[in-house]
C-alpha cells in the first residue's frame, strides 16, 4: 500500500464513491492502471486544534494498518476524511465500522 500525497488524487477520489460512517468517510475511486492500493487521509481544520486533528490522523492511519488488505480493491485510491466523532470513538468499533465501509464499496462497485 502506498500513501496519497498530490492534491489531484484526492480530487479525484472526491468525485468517487463514497461511504459514511460516525467517526470518518472514505472515499474510493478505481484506477486503470496496475498500481498499488493508495490510501490518503484528511482532517480538516474545522474538527478542532492541530493536536486534535493529529490524534485523528494517527488513530485513522492506524486503523489501516490493522485492516487486512484482501479487503480493499486492487488498482484503487482511498481517501479516508477524519471526523470530530473519531477523537471518543472505540477502536474496535471504528475498524468494524472502516471494514463495513471497504464492503459497502466493493458491493457499490458496477462489475
Amino acid at each position: 500500500m502506498d500513501r496519497l500525497r498530490q492534491r489531484a488524487a484526492f480530487l479525484a477520489a472526491a468525485n468517487g464513491l463514497r461511504v459514511n460512517a460516525p467517526a470518518f468517510v472514505v472515499q474510493n475511486r478505481r484506477r486503470n492502471d496496475d498500481g498499488p492500493i493508495r490510501i490518503g487521509f484528511t482532517v480538516t481544520k474545522k474538527n478542532g486544534t492541530a493536536t486534535e486533528r493529529n490524534r485523528i490522523r494517527r488513530r485513522l492511519r492506524e486503523l489501516v494498518k490493522r485492516v487486512d488488505a484482501v479487503s480493499m480493491r486492487p488498482h484503487s485510491d482511498y481517501v479516508v476524511i477524519g471526523r470530530r466523532a473519531a477523537l471518543d470513538r472505540g477502536f474496535a468499533v471504528m475498524l468494524d465500522d472502516l471494514r463495513s465501509a471497504f464492503n459497502r464499496l466493493d458491493r457499490q462497485h458496477p462489475g
